[in-house]
């Protein structure tokens, strides 16, 4: 992911966590990762794979491209 779209992504992971009041524990259990890989996304330290990215989008109910910042639905 190109560095504006990476931000784009990791604002909106850690809203989407936060709206729905749940931990990084929470959200790496349901996508299975570990939570530490949600800390290094949520502070573009890391970089999803695309399988991750579909993960995310299907767990949050919202598309990949609102995800990644191309969309704001």
């Amino acid at each position: 992911l190109k560095y504006k779209t990476m931000k784009e992504f990791s604002k909106r992971l850690k809203e989407l966590r936060l709206d729905r009041k749940l931990t990084q524990i929470d959200v790496a259990s349901a996508v299975g990762v570990s939570y530490g890989i949600i800390s290094k996304w949520e502070n573009s330290k890391r970089q999803p794979t695309l399988e991750n990215i579909k993960s995310l989008s299907l767990f949050f109910n919202v598309s990949s491209d609102y995800l990644i910042g191309l969309s704001d639905y």
